[in-house]
């Protein structure tokens, strides 16, 4: 067992981090006596091919939340938190078919844009303020600080008392390349970054199988494993399962799962803005379809190690039940992965393995930057402040933006300490307001007669509905009141559109023909294929 980041580990780390800076500042130098475009800092010049659009999805979703935070709920729940990523591989199968196309054809920069054309401007700037509080207080501080607690555990004192610093380091290197060169810089290192995270992982998850039994060998620990924590590996958990309130069984596959997967993979800007920034629809449609295959294979980088530390944890390998501990009595979950890699990865590769996850985490932070100051720049500066704003004001904003966001992240980040699985965190926190606003898009995409008024009417009665889920004494588990929320906006978009509408359907309204669902042979290969291997997937561990 090695638990010092030696001189070859810092090495290799250190390569890595100016490949990384070297590549972004490349891509961001632009042509030469040539001016920057807001549609080349925001959409990359609309010039991605499928296989950059689909390493760039992974890397912006792969980050500390999943490496760090599913980990942990590996370690406490077992493989029915990989519903998160499998059931994601079919989600962006229903992205790419059905939401796409309209997308591409409207010639979007932003997911907002898309509610003022269908709907209107004061809709529009709700949900941009709703997107941009989202991406700052939720999704970039829980970033920093998970990858920050890693890091501390890995190469620090372990304490806690250099995860201010590496706050700080997270930051400021993803600020180096991306707030220059904009989504070209975030989506080309993202190539890079994707296999780094990958091959780390796939590192990580064979020794600490390795290390599990006794005689050794990938094949002997799981064996080991399964044996060990034979509960762990059923992705249906039943009602005496003190997780059932995170994952409630079978609906999981038919309810609020989906409305997580579709909001999050459908129609959130940091995600999304890849798709959007392909040379063609079927190049966007292809992209999505290789994310889906990267997706079946997450799990066993980011879950399985969760599993492997549990087992370790119960037999107290290397005295892991005393690290584990939490002040309080509880047990640390999002210690799992960090301890794996500091506890059992030798010299030298440690330094790629961390690599490997600062990638992970870097391209998130890189990414969500980049979408909140495409947002605030295109929705609500050129909407309110200046709408005869040229390329150098957009570009300069955005910039301005990226920053300003992410010192705020990073003095929020630390207070985050306290959180017990913070990917289920994340994820019930987001769902108070997420339904709402999936229900505004998939009425506005799908039926004509959806009206402003309704929608808006529905998008605000949502949350109070959502809190009364959350805060009455119902025992409800968090997806099941994602899924009743759903139905209960749509219901109110309805009911208002209809009463209030003066014609059969809005003026609006979106047209839908057969063609415009019409994909791709090789599209619909892939697509088959992931879901039988889904399918399968579930079958063998129900």
């Amino acid at each position: 067992m090695n638990s010092e980041f030696s001189t070859l580990d810092i090495i290799v780390f250190v390569a890595y981090a100016l490949i990384i800076l070297g590549v972004g500042l490349y891509v961001s130098r632009g042509k030469k006596g040539v001016e920057k475009t807001a549609e080349d800092y925001f959409l990359a010049g609309k010039s991605l091919p499928w296989w950059a659009i689909g390493a760039s999805l992974i890397a912006a979703n792969i980050s500390a939340e999943q490496f760090i935070g599913m980990s942990g709920s590996g370690f406490a729940v077992g493989l029915a938190i990989a519903s998160y990523e499998w059931m994601a591989a079919i989600t962006l199968l229903i992205v790419a078919k059905y939401f796409m196309p309209v997308f591409i054809n409207q010639g979007l920069y932003t997911i907002p844009e898309f509610v003022e054309k269908r709907f209107s401007t004061n809709l529009k700037t709700i949900l941009a303020i709703f997107w941009i509080a989202l991406f700052i207080f939720v999704n970039l501080t829980s970033v920093l600080f998970l990858g920050a607690k890693a890091l501390d555990t890995i190469i620090g004192i372990g304490d806690g008392t250099t995860i201010l610093s590496f706050i700080i380091g997270l930051a400021l290197f993803s600020a180096a390349y991306s707030i220059w060169g904009g989504l070209s810089a975030v989506a080309w290192t993202d190539v890079i970054q994707v296999v780094i995270l990958i091959v780390g992982g796939l590192i990580t998850t064979y020794i600490a199988l390795d290390h599990v039994a006794l005689d050794g060998g990938i094949i002997n620990g799981l064996n080991y494993v399964y044996d060990n924590a034979e509960s762990r590996f059923h992705m249906i958990i039943t009602k005496d399962n003190p997780e059932y309130m995170n994952l409630p069984g079978v609906a999981v596959l038919v309810g609020g799962m989906w409305v997580a997967n579709l909001y999050y993979w459908g129609f959130n800007q940091y995600i999304i803005q890849r798709a959007l920034a392909a040379k063609s629809l079927k190049e966007a449609q292809k992209g999505l379809a290789f994310a889906g295959f990267l997706k079946l294979i997450v799990p066993l980088i980011v879950v399985i190690p969760g599993i492997i530390a549990y087992v370790m944890y119960t037999e107290d390998v290397a005295g892991a039940q005393e690290i584990f501990s939490r002040a309080d009595g509880g047990i640390d979950y999002d210690r799992a992965y960090p301890w794996l890699i500091n506890t059992f990865i030798p010299t030298g590769l440690k330094g790629l393995v961390v690599a490997a996850l600062s990638a992970a985490i870097v391209s998130s932070l890189a990414s969500m930057l980049n979408s909140t100051s495409t947002i605030f720049t295109m929705d609500i500066y050129k909407q309110y402040f200046n709408k005869k704003a040229n390329n150098k004001s957009l570009v300069g904003i955005g910039r301005l933006v990226s920053l300003v966001a992410l010192i705020i992240a990073a003095l929020l980040a630390k207070s985050l300490g306290s959180i017990d699985q913070m990917f289920q965190y994340i994820q019930e926190w987001t769902g108070l307001v997420s339904p709402g606003i999936l229900a505004v898009f998939l009425m506005g995409l799908f039926w004509k007669k959806t009206s402003t008024k309704g929608a808006i009417i529905g998008v605000l009665a949502s949350i109070p509905f959502a809190l009364a889920l959350k805060f009455l004494p119902l025992e409800m588990p968090f997806m099941d009141q994602m899924f009743y929320t759903l139905i209960f906006t749509m219901a109110v978009i309805a009911g208002v559109s209809l009463t209030t509408s003066e014609g059969d359907d809005n003026p609006k309204g979106i047209p839908l023909y057969s063609s415009t669902f019409k994909t791709s042979k090789s599209f619909n290969v892939s697509a088959y294929v992931i879901m039988i291997i889904t399918a399968m997937l579930y079958i063998v561990f129900w």
